[in-house]
C-alpha cells in the first residue's frame, strides 16, 4: 500500500467529517469511508495527522463553531446543534476547554483573547518542575518564499494546539525563543505564524495555507535535573492534514496597527 493511497483515504475521511459536522460519525463510519478495517484506519489516521480520528473530528467541530460565532448571529444554542452537540452545556464546556474562553467571550472579543499563557487563566496553572524550573530553548525557521509574521510558540500535552498552553511566547518573527519554568513531563512544542498584515486570521478560523504557517516538535521529555536539547521548528504551509488551531490567540492587531503608524 502506497503512502499516496493512505493519504487519499485519510483525505476522504476528513472531507466527510467537514461535510457532516452535525452528524453522529462513529469510528466505524470513518473506517468504511476510508475502506480500511477499524483498527488499521485508526492507526494510519494517527500516522498521517498526528492525532486520533475522534480528536480530529472534535477539533473540526470547535473550529466551525469559532467561525459561526464570528461570521453569523446564530445563538450559542443553535451553533452547538449545528456542530453536533445535543447539549449546550457540554458544547460550552468543551469550547472553553479547547479555545481557552467561553463561546460568548470569544464572540465578544472577535476571536481573540487578551492573554494566552496560564497566568491569564483563572484556572490553576501547571506547576513548575522545581524552584527555578527548566528552560527550553529553540529556534523557529521559515522556508524561503513563505511570508513572515508574528510567531506563537507554545507547549502542549498533545499535537493539537488547543486550550491554554503550558508555557508560551510570542515572537515578532521567526527566530530564537526561550520558554522558562517548564514543568517536568512529555510535551509537544507547537508553532503558528501568520503573515504580517493578516493578523485577523490568527484565530485559526482560516485554513489559508498561503499566509498561515505551522510547525511542531516533539514529544520533548523535560526532567527537573536535566537540560533539554535545543528545539528546532521548521514552519510550513497549513495543510489539509493539520489539526485546526483551536486556542484563542493573543490579539496583535492593535500592535500591528501601532507599528504601521510608527513606521
Amino acid at each position: 500500500m502506497t503512502s499516496t493511497t493512505i493519504e487519499h483515504a485519510v483525505h476522504r475521511v476528513i472531507s466527510n467529517m467537514r461535510a457532516n459536522l452535525g452528524q453522529d460519525l462513529t469510528i466505524d463510519d470513518m473506517a468504511r469511508t476510508a475502506m480500511f478495517s477499524k483498527f488499521h484506519f485508526t492507526r494510519i489516521f494517527r500516522d498521517v495527522t498526528g492525532t486520533s480520528p475522534g480528536r480530529f473530528l472534535s477539533a473540526l467541530r470547535i473550529q466551525e463553531a469559532k467561525r459561526l460565532l464570528i461570521d453569523t448571529e446564530f445563538s450559542v444554542a443553535d451553533i452547538s446543534s449545528l456542530v453536533g452537540y445535543s447539549s449546550v452545556g457540554t458544547f460550552s464546556s468543551r469550547f472553553k476547554s479547547c479555545v481557552g474562553v467561553s463561546p460568548s467571550v470569544y464572540r465578544e472579543l472577535e476571536g481573540f483573547t487578551t492573554g494566552i499563557g496560564p497566568e491569564s487563566s483563572s484556572e490553576p496553572s501547571v506547576p513548575s518542575s522545581g524552584p527555578s524550573g527548566t528552560t527550553l530553548r529553540g529556534h523557529v525557521t521559515l522556508p524561503e518564499g513563505r511570508p513572515a509574521g508574528y510567531c506563537y510558540v507554545g507547549i502542549f500535552p498533545t499535537q493539537v494546539p488547543q486550550g491554554r498552553p503550558v508555557r508560551c511566547t510570542v515572537l515578532e518573527g521567526p527566530g530564537a525563543f526561550e520558554l522558562r519554568d517548564v514543568p517536568a513531563g512529555s510535551w509537544y512544542v507547537l508553532a503558528h505564524s501568520v503573515a504580517y498584515g493578516q493578523e485577523h486570521l490568527v484565530s485559526g478560523v482560516s485554513r489559508d495555507g498561503e499566509v498561515v504557517s505551522v510547525g511542531r516538535y516533539g514529544p520533548v521529555t523535560v526532567q527537573a535535573d536535566a537540560l533539554p536539547l535545543p528545539v528546532g521548528i521548521a514552519l510550513r504551509p497549513l495543510g489539509a492534514f493539520d489539526p485546526p488551531v483551536l486556542m484563542a490567540l493573543l490579539d496583535l492587531r492593535r500592535t500591528a496597527a501601532l507599528q504601521t503608524a510608527v513606521g
